[in-house]
Parts: C-alpha cells; sequence; structure tokens
C-alpha cells in the first residue's frame, strides 16, 4: 500500500481495485446452519464498520479500502471450491495470505472451523500493526491464535520477521492438527500479546517458525503486478510450491484485463457515506507498466483523500503467467475468467450492484472485452 515507483524490496504490496470486488458464490462447503451463524456474524461487523465510518472524524484509509474494495467471504468460497476440484480427498485447512496488507482474508478464513490456521505476509508493516488492532482482535481469542503474520519480502519469505502485539510477550505453545486424516502435531511459537500496537520480533524469523504446510497460497489484489521481472516472478512462484504441501495444494493469483486497462481511465463507486473512485494513468505498451491510484471523498467529512494508495504496476499477460508458472514447477495452470462491465457504462456506480450476477467460468479461450478479471490457479499435486 501507499507509494510505489520503487524496486518492489521497498514498495508498498497493493490491495484489490475497482474490478475486482467479489460477489458471494455459491460454492461454500460450509453447512447450512454454520453458514446461517456465519452471516450473522459478518452482517454486524459490517454494521459496526457503517457505525465506525460515520462516527469518525477521519476513518482509516485500511478501513476505507476493506469496506469499498475487498469482499473475502468470496474469495474464500473460490479457494474451496478450486482446492476441492484440482486436489480433492480432503478439505483445505491452512491458509497463506501473500502480500496480505490488513489480512481481512485471512481473519476470515478462520472463522468457519477451529483447525484452520493462517499465515500472512506483507512489506507494510504498518497494514499489519493495523490488522492486529482492527481486524485480530475483533475475531475472538481462539482465532488470534491460529493467525501469524509476517513482515518481509515474497521474495525472501524465509527472512520475514514475526509481527508481535506489545508491551507484553506471552510466548506459549500452540498444537496445530493439521487435519483429521493426518494426527501429527504442529507446534509453534506464537508470538500472540495482550497489548495494541504492532512491531517486529527482532528474533523470530519466518525460517525458524515450524509452521503446517500450505494447503492454500493466494496473491490476491493485483499483487503480482508490483513484481516488474519475469525472473522476480518465477522466482515468487519458486517460492509458492516451496510453501505448499506435498500431498497437494493450489496457488491462487488474480489479474484485470481487457481493452479499457491500457489506456487512462477514472471510475467511481459511490458508498452511503464516501466515494471511492480508481484513476487509472497512461499505459507503456513497451514495458506494460501503468500507474493506479486509488481515491477516497467522505462526504460526511467534506474531505478527499487523494493517493490514498498509489502502484506503480506491470500489467501482466495470461500466457506470460502461464509460461511463468510452468516453469517454476506447477504440474497444470487454469484460468478462470469472468467479463466486467464495460466502463463506459460503470464511470459512476452505487455500491458493488454491477456485474454482480457475472460468474467466473474455467475458460481454455476467451475473446477480448472491454474489461474482464481472472483467477489463475497453479496446482502442485
Amino acid at each position: 500500500m501507499g507509494k510505489s515507483g520503487k524496486k518492489h524490496q521497498k514498495q508498498k504490496q497493493p490491495r484489490r481495485v475497482f474490478y475486482g470486488s467479489e460477489e458471494e458464490t455459491e460454492t461454500s462447503i460450509a453447512s447450512s446452519s454454520q453458514a446461517a451463524a456465519d452471516e450473522e456474524e459478518h452482517e454486524a461487523a459490517e454494521e459496526e464498520t457503517d457505525e465506525r465510518i460515520q462516527s469518525t472524524e477521519s476513518p482509516s484509509k485500511y478501513l476505507l479500502y476493506q469496506q469499498s474494495v475487498q469482499s473475502p467471504k468470496g474469495d474464500i468460497s473460490y479457494l474451496q471450491k478450486f482446492f476441492l476440484m484440482y486436489v480433492g480427498g480432503r478439505s483445505p485447512l491452512h491458509l497463506q495470505e501473500d502480500f496480505c496488507g490488513t489480512a481481512l482474508l485471512s481473519t476470515e478464513w478462520l472463522r468457519s472451523d477451529p483447525r484452520r490456521t493462517a499465515v500472512g505476509v506483507d512489506l507494510e508493516l504498518e497494514a499489519l500493526t493495523w490488522c492486529m488492532e482492527n481486524n485480530v482482535n475483533k475475531i475472538g481469542a481462539d482465532c488470534s491464535s491460529r493467525i501469524f503474520l509476517f513482515h518481509g519480502n515474497v521474495l525472501d519469505p524465509l527472512e520475514a520477521r514475526s509481527v508481535k502485539y506489545k508491551p507484553q510477550d506471552l510466548i506459549r505453545k500452540i498444537s496445530l492438527n493439521d487435519n483429521e486424516d493426518c494426527s501429527e502435531t504442529v507446534v509453534l511459537e506464537s508470538t500472540v500479546q495482550v497489548g495494541l500496537g504492532g512491531s517486529t520480533d527482532e528474533e523470530l524469523v519466518k525460517k525458524d517458525c515450524s509452521l503446517p504446510a500450505r494447503d492454500i497460497v493466494c496473491a490476491f489484489n493485483y499483487s503480482c503486478c508490483c513484481l516488474h521481472s519475469r525472473a522476480d516472478l518465477v522466482l515468487y512462484f519458486k517460492h509458492v510450491l516451496d510453501t505448499l504441501s506435498r500431498r497437494g495444494g493450489i496457488f491462487v493469483m488474480d489479474v484485470y484485463g481487457g481493452i479499457s486497462s491500457e489506456h487512462e481511465l477514472r471510475l467511481q463507486r459511490r458508498f452511503p457515506n464516501f466515494t471511492y473512485v480508481w484513476e487509472q494513468a497512461e499505459f507503456d505498451i513497451i514495458h506494460r507498466m501503468t500507474r493506479i491510484s486509488l481515491h477516497f471523498h467522505l462526504r460526511k467529512q467534506q474531505r478527499k483523500l487523494r493517493h490514498a494508495f498509489s502502484y506503480n504496476w506491470r500489467l501482466w499477460s495470461l500466457p506470460e503467467i502461464k509460461d511463468c508458472m510452468v516453469e517454476a514447477g506447477f504440474q497444470s495452470v487454469h484460468f478462470w475468467i469472468r467479463r466486467m462491465p464495460d466502463t463506459e457504462e460503470i464511470r459512476k456506480t452505487e455500491g458493488f450492484g454491477v456485474g454482480r450476477d457475472v460468474k467466473y467460468e474455467e475458460v481454455s479461450s476467451f475473446q477480448q472485452q472491454d474489461a474482464w478479471n481472472a483467477y489463475i490457479v497453479g496446482v502442485a499435486n
């Protein structure tokens, strides 16, 4: 998040932007009673967030981003579906969210099954700190004991440092049962504390942690676009493969494209208390580079948060991504695409109403459109 125009090692990481707000899907494997309970809890959280936006003079840019852009339940439904389709044989329990930012997806992942764990990695300590104070603190002690956040570079993940609460460091052992079919117990030194405010643990790095092998690794919000070279993209995919379970796992990333993605563009979406604006600068067809800025206009406060998040992205093509995944060692690569509404039709929209009925479909070919969004699924068996 934040300023860009630097090398990846120093660049703030992106979150999902205008094209990628996912609708709820029908692929959830949770029971109906569990789903109903989850929905009630989710609605209560949304009401609390609305109240915070209304009552706070200057709401956090992270809160505004989560409220306007992200839809973790939709993403999780697709993650579960992809895992069962391409791996199967067990339920996915262990998730890693790379470029996690405020780790909203990770915290949502933990809610539906007490066996689930989540690992988040991000280069921005401020976002991770905000996550612990505003997301992790809201999911209860059981869930918060099963999430592990690391501050570092996804291109050098083993050196990422554990993020902890302060002022207290209450180190405790946590036993993580891998799943029903595996009795092996994984023990992790977890830095779970009582106080608020984030910091990095100068001693504990990711390579020293005994974490369960991940069933799913994801990199959403077009995060891989901040990797500008093919060598870096292949290297990242190799690190992902090293993280996935030897019993089979998947990596899922997203990307956007279409005719509208390659020229200047400004779109906005109105919400009850603010307007979210996506601004896309000119597009360099030689290097496939563009600059994206996200702005928030707060109506009640009569204030504008311009350039709340700005990114320099390389817009990777689908064939480039597939070639890099295959070179890194993935056994198969699958494309799930949905056509997005023409940008001329949605320059000004209300909430999430536009395009919600269009589902992702697996495709082997796809004709160019004004705008589209895609999940790319790499399978390791």
